[in-house]
C-alpha cells in the first residue's frame, strides 16, 4: 500500500509556531525514512492554530533535509498568485531536487475574506476561471505558447530541467473532469466532506489525457485519522482533532487542545450530534483497523494511494501515528 502525509502545521496549546514547524522537520525525516511516498504542505492563511501559509518555503526547507520522499504543496491556492510566479517557484523546487517535488494547486482561498482581500493588495480577489489559470500555469512550466501575450514574452527560469509532477486538488467532484483532461493528479479530501465516490474517480479516469506532468492517470485520497497501540487510546487522542473541527464549523479557530481538555471539553447535546455526524470524516483505531478501512476503499473506488493528516495534540502521538502505519503497510 502506497501512504503519504498531509502536513498542515498545526500550533497545539501551548507550543509556538516555531515548534510546530521543528516538528513537521521533524515528521518529514521520519516519513522519509519509514517508507512514505510524498509529504505535502498545506496553505492556509489568517489564522494563528495552524503555521503552513507559505507551504513552497516548506517544500525547499523539507526537500532538503530528506533524501527519498517527494515533498509538495497540497496546495499552492491558485487565485492568490501569478501563474508565471508559480511557474519559476516550482522549476526552481524542482532544479534544486530533481524529481522529488509536486506542484499540487488548489481553486479555494485557504482563508477568509480578509485573507483574500489582503493576498490581492486590496483589489478584488481573483476568483473566476481557475481551470484556464492551472492550464496557463502548466503551460508556462512546461514552456509552450500560453495565447497570452503577457506569458509568451517570457520564460521561466530556470530551463531545461526535470519538471514536477502536478496534482489538482479536490473535495467535492467537481474537478475531476478538469483534472484528467489536463493531464494532471487527482487529489481527493475525503478527509474535508467525506463526499468520495465511483463515479467521482470514473469521470477523472475516462476524461484523463497522458501529459508531460502525469503520463498515467493517478488518484490519492486524503484521510483524517487518529492511530495508537489500541482503539481506546487512540480514541481518546483523536478529541482534540474532533474539537478543532467543531470549533472551525463555529468559527472559532484556536490552538489544538491537549487531550486531557479536549475530553473534558463541555459539550452541548447539537455538539455531540454534530461530532456523531462528522464522526466518518475521520479515522480512529489501532493501525490494523484503519489500514482496513483504507485498503476497503482503495479496492471499492480504485484510487492508488492514501495520504494521512494526523493533528493529534502531541508531536510525539503524531510521529508514532506514522510509525504505527508504516510498521503494517509496507512489510
Amino acid at each position: 500500500m502506497k501512504l503519504s502525509i498531509l502536513d498542515q502545521v498545526p500550533v497545539a496549546k501551548g507550543s509556538t509556531a516555531t515548534e510546530a514547524h521543528a516538528a513537521s522537520v521533524q515528521l518529514a525525516k521520519l516519513g522519509d525514512a519509514l517508507g512514505y511516498e510524498r509529504m505535502w504542505l498545506a496553505e492556509h492563511h489568517n489564522t494563528t492554530s495552524i503555521a503552513s501559509s507559505a507551504p513552497e518555503i516548506s517544500v525547499a526547507y523539507l526537500a532538503a533535509v530528506t533524501e527519498r520522499m517527494r515533498i509538495g504543496t497540497g496546495g499552492v491556492m491558485m487565485m492568490h498568485y501569478s501563474p508565471y510566479k508559480i511557474a519559476e517557484v516550482f522549476k526552481t523546487l524542482s532544479a534544486l531536487s530533481p524529481g522529488r517535488i509536486d506542484l499540487g494547486v488548489g481553486r479555494a482561498p485557504g482563508g477568509d475574506m480578509a485573507a483574500m482581500v489582503a493576498l490581492a493588495s486590496g483589489k478584488r480577489p481573483y476568483v473566476d476561471e481557475q481551470y484556464d489559470k492551472l492550464e496557463t500555469i502548466l503551460r508556462i512550466i512546461s514552456e509552450k505558447p500560453t495565447g497570452e501575450e503577457v506569458y509568451d514574452a517570457v520564460v521561466a527560469a530556470p530551463t531545461q530541467i526535470q519538471l514536477p509532477e502536478a496534482w489538482l486538488l479536490g473535495s467535492t467532484g467537481q474537478s475531476a473532469k478538469q483534472a484528467g483532461e489536463m493531464g494532471v493528479g487527482y487529489s481527493f479530501a475525503q478527509f474535508f466532506q467525506g463526499q468520495l465516490s465511483k463515479q467521482i474517480l470514473d469521470i477523472y479516469k475516462s476524461a484523463f489525457r497522458p501529459s508531460y506532468f502525469m503520463p498515467e492517470p493517478k488518484i490519492l485520497v486524503t484521510y483524517a485519522a487518529s492511530v495508537a497501540e489500541t482503539t481506546e487510546e487512540a480514541e481518546y487522542l483523536s478529541m482534540p482533532i474532533q474539537i478543532s473541527r467543531l470549533n472551525l464549523m463555529r468559527g472559532r479557530l484556536g490552538p489544538t487542545l491537549s487531550p486531557e481538555e479536549a475530553n473534558d471539553y463541555p459539550l452541548t447535546e447539537m455538539d455531540k450530534m454534530i461530532l456523531e455526524q462528522n464522526r466518518h470524516l475521520l479515522l480512529i483505531g489501532t493501525a490494523e483497523e484503519v489500514l482496513d478501512q483504507i485498503q476497503t476503499d482503495m479496492d471499492w473506488y480504485g484510487f492508488d494511494e492514501a495520504m494521512i493528516n494526523c493533528n493529534q495534540f502531541s508531536i510525539e502521538s503524531r510521529l508514532n501515528t506514522y510509525t504505527l502505519l508504516a510498521e503494517k503497510a509496507f512489510v
